[in-house]
């Protein structure tokens, strides 16, 4: 696979780059992150690869993400025009204004204006609700996106970090009042965080949505830097947020992940990117860089094709404990079907006792 591999977001027709360059390390002013210089030498090199895919937020290094990507390619029409840009609404960049964040119309439509000044644009792509606003009814939330839609202003709408029946509500509010469609959902997942496993990723099959995920390298902790050697030495840019995490499970997964890489002569990181988008649900995986070296490191995953034995390995080492009621449902299943053959496999008949035709009148 290639970046030019161009593939259809959800039941869509907008076509994106495998890989999506995530912008949020776009921008010292967090502490850490590129330089305006390396975050543009980022972007030419995904753009020269073929890469279409940019995400960004509203609120990454505090709205300089969005303003370095409007001074690179919203003043450029052929780079704007072959570009698909994404980026969110719902953080709040005014401290103690109530209405600075959130999901409700006032701020989305406030937003939406801040946004397209920043990124130096008429329209946003693909415009994402970075989470759910439990204090905000859906149906405003969906309304005010179709009427961006209807403006010309956004082109898609997508949902993240929001659970499964949330989407699920908005998908169907929206289908059924003739509103914009959602077309992705963008959720966190990794080898280290399958819970969407459960829920979020067959509802997005079942709702049409193409799927994003974010942080597909756990942070770092999936890149090979941190080990049971220099665990104790190796300093995380994000600090705690990172080295929280680190444990003997994340370690094993490390050590298959560097055995899997020497086989393929790749790096960890590269090896857990190309699991994650291989995934069937997964349509563009986001993937960072604060330096041109860890772009190339991961862009390198495209290269790769895991064997059912490598995945196997990944997979025993990262298998989910999924909530209520998955695991009932893989026990009592087989009572619907028992003592029968469906899809190939024979059903339990136990603790049923199967009756007659007769028998059952």
């Amino acid at each position: 696979m290639a970046l030019n591999d161009y593939v259809t977001i959800g039941n869509s027709g907008l076509r994106v780059s495998p890989f999506c360059l995530g912008a949020m390390t776009f921008g010292e002013d967090w502490g850490w992150g590129s330089s305006v210089a390396e975050s543009e030498a980022i972007m030419a090199r995904f753009m020269d690869r073929g890469g279409n895919f940019i995400d960004t937020a509203n609120v990454y290094t505090k709205g300089h993400s969005e303003k370095i990507i409007g001074d690179f390619i919203g003043r450029d029409p052929h780079k704007r025009d072959r570009v698909v840009l994404a980026t969110k609404f719902f953080g709040n960049l005014y401290p103690g204004d109530p209405n600075g964040g959130g999901a409700g119309r006032k701020n989305i439509v406030a937003s939406c204006e801040q946004s397209l000044r920043r990124l130096q644009t008429d329209y946003i792509d693909l415009y994402w609700m970075h989470c759910w606003d439990r204090h905000t009814p859906i149906e405003e939330t969906m309304r005010a996106l179709d009427d961006l839609v209807t403006a010309g202003k956004v082109r898609y709408i997508g949902l993240s970090d929001t659970p499964a029946w949330k989407v699920a509500q908005a998908q169907t509010i929206a289908r059924f009042r003739g509103w914009a469609p959602l077309v992705a959902l963008q959720i966190e997942y990794s080898l280290l965080e399958r819970t969407v496993e459960g829920d979020l990723l067959p509802m997005a099959v079942e709702m049409g949505l193409g799927v994003t995920p974010w942080s597909p390298l756990k942070g770092g902790l999936l890149s090979g830097k941190y080990t049971r050697d220099n665990a104790a030495t190796v300093k995380a840019d994000r600090g705690e947020r990172v080295t929280q995490n680190l444990g003997e499970k994340v370690y094993a997964l490390v050590d298959v992940l560097v055995a899997i890489g020497k086989e393929l002569k790749a790096s960890p990181a590269s090896v857990a990117l190309a699991w994650v988008q291989g995934q069937a649900a997964v349509a563009s995986t986001i993937i960072g860089a604060r330096r041109m070296d860890q772009l190339d490191q991961n862009l390198a995953a495209l290269d790769l094709a895991l064997s059912t034995d490598q995945i196997a390995r990944l997979e025993a080492l990262s298998k989910p404990t999924l909530s209520f009621p998955h695991q009932f449902l893989a026990f009592a299943g087989a009572f619907a079907q028992a003592g029968t053959t469906v899809n190939g496999e024979k059903s339990a008949v136990w603790p049923l006792t199967p009756k007659t035709d007769v028998e059952r009148y």
